[in-house]
């Protein structure tokens, strides 16, 4: 018997095929959706990013530190002298990253911590995810520190297309461990262990990764390379040729630092010449810039002189970072220092802009293109330094005025030189003092950072006017704060579980 279908039945039916087909498209592999958008004329991005880099540990501030290959490239692009990170590691990356502000991500109070569960929230795309949209390959090679305890918060599963380094926060550069409830491997090449038999030293390591990724890449396709650098993080390591280039310097912390910071300088200028000999200088951005203030204590080597305090304070010593950008081909105004204000989140923006990307509008972040390769104006007059819940501290800045609230962070002074890491009464944080302690700040202080830069005269008595304004900013950012990620240590996650691996795959 024949079925003859009536006119409505053949409509349901073009419709079901339709359904189909729309389903068969959604569900292509994204691989098609790049070819699709890839558009060769893109700018390829280098973003580097030195851990724990002070103020004062770069030559254009002090002429004892040798780093010429840095130097070379500023002073040929912009220099930006107003750049500004949060006051420690993981809320800066979650913010360059994300483009929010990291009491926004639940990262604000302490870093990523191997042995917690600890990550940022797959609910925030991360930067290479929809730069891959737009067609580029994508690499990073270095500290990753955004969380590893479920394997969809590591490196391939969240936009880029290679990964070379460690997942922690920290690790020794020759034996690649680390780890302060149990020490442990951390070494990768994607997702697999990578054995360093020779323990070779490991900037040299990321060198030549960086070359085989410049040398391999197809540039018809744009290139984001990521290059958060291990230097000058503690521990204090280097090798000997670089320590002997200071051996003019006392104390030997202080020398086998300066070490550091000229390795890591070797290492920039191998790059960068890998990428002038494979012909990517005429189509790039490189941006250096550090995540955070030096940490000036005997175990981490780092100075901000003149600048006040030091990483994991509100200061701006722990704040405010050498940075520059170079192009030899993408700005029009090069060879001079920018004092226009510019934030960690609106790396994020300036990145998906120059990619033909619109970032969300719910995002913190600014495209400050026109003032990086214009010379105009920052969009931005306002930023928050940091807001943490627990320490109950925070910083806001609205133009020239700085509002700082609670104790200041760990280290408080104006230091010429590293002091023994044992930190005076005066300077212990808010979350390491009994509640008995008397506090050892206002409640609010108040610097007007233009004429002030090294926050000596706090104006919060003489200016009651600015302070209620300024309070009044703070709460509104406030009510967005989330809480911080700070779970006990979980024991399923130490590395003798893993055959003394430091290994994802023990949270949900």
């Amino acid at each position: 018997m024949r079925y003859r279908l009536s006119p409505n039945a053949w409509l349901a039916l073009g419709f079901v095929a339709a359904l189909l087909m729309l389903k068969a498209m959604w569900s292509l592999p994204e691989v098609v959706t790049w070819k699709q958008t890839t558009d060769s004329h893109l700018p390829h991005i280098v973003f580097v990013v030195a851990d724990d880099l002070g103020w004062n540990d770069v030559s254009w501030h002090n002429p004892l530190i040798k780093t010429p290959h840095l130097d070379r490239y500023r002073r040929a692009g912009v220099t930006l002298n107003t750049s500004y990170m949060a006051p420690f590691c993981s809320p800066s990356r979650a913010s360059f990253m994300t483009g929010y502000y990291a009491h926004k991500t639940g990262l604000q109070h302490i870093p990523i911590i191997h042995h917690k569960l600890m990550y940022l929230p797959s609910r925030f795309t991360m930067l290479p995810e929809l730069l891959k949209k737009k067609g580029y390959a994508t690499h990073v090679i270095g500290k990753w520190h955004f969380g590893f305890c479920n394997w969809r918060y590591t490196p391939r599963k969240r936009g880029f297309d290679s990964f070379l380094g460690y997942y922690g926060g920290q690790e020794g550069y020759y034996n690649h461990t680390n780890g302060n409830v149990e020490e442990g491997y951390d070494f990768r090449f994607n997702e697999e262990v990578l054995l360093d038999p020779k323990k070779e030293y490991g900037q040299f390591h990321y060198v030549k990764r960086a070359e085989e990724v410049i040398a391999n890449h197809d540039k018809s396709r744009p290139l984001f390379l990521y290059l958060p650098f291990q230097s000058v993080h503690k521990p204090l390591e280097a090798p000997k040729r670089f320590v002997d280039m200071y051996s003019h310097i006392e104390p030997e912390f202080r020398r086998i630092y300066s070490g550091m910071v000229s390795a890591m300088d070797e290492s920039f200028g191998n790059i960068t010449d890998a990428l002038e000999r494979h012909g990517f200088m005429d189509n790039l951005l490189l941006v250096f810039t550090s995540d955070n203030g030096g940490a000036p204590d005997i175990t981490a080597g780092g100075n901000n002189w003149p600048l006040r305090g030091g990483k994991f304070s509100l200061w701006e010593g722990g704040t405010r970072v050498p940075a520059f950008i170079y192009s030899k081909t993408l700005l029009a105004k090069t060879g001079y220092t920018s004092n226009e204000l510019i934030h960690a989140v609106d790396w994020f923006p300036t990145f998906l802009g120059l990619a033909g990307i619109t970032p969300s509008e719910h995002i913190d972040g600014i495209d400050q293109w026109s003032m990086l390769s214009e010379g105009k104006p920052s969009k931005r007059k306002e930023f928050v330094y940091n807001i943490d819940e627990v320490d109950q501290n925070a910083a806001i800045r609205v133009g020239d005025y700085k509002l700082m609230k609670g104790e200041p962070g760990r280290y408080s002074g104006w230091y010429p030189l590293p002091e023994p890491d044992t930190i005076p009464p005066t300077e212990y944080p808010m979350w390491k003092r009994r509640p008995t302690t008397p506090r050892l700040f206002p409640e609010y202080q108040l610097y007007n950072i233009r004429d002030d830069p090294e926050e000596r005269r706090d104006l919060a008595v003489q200016k009651p006017d600015v302070v209620r304004k300024l309070k009044a900013r703070l709460a509104r950012h406030e009510q967005w704060t989330v809480p911080s990620q700070n779970p006990p240590t979980d024991l399923n996650s130490l590395p003798h579980n893993y055959g003394g691996v430091w290994t994802p795959g023990w949270c949900r």
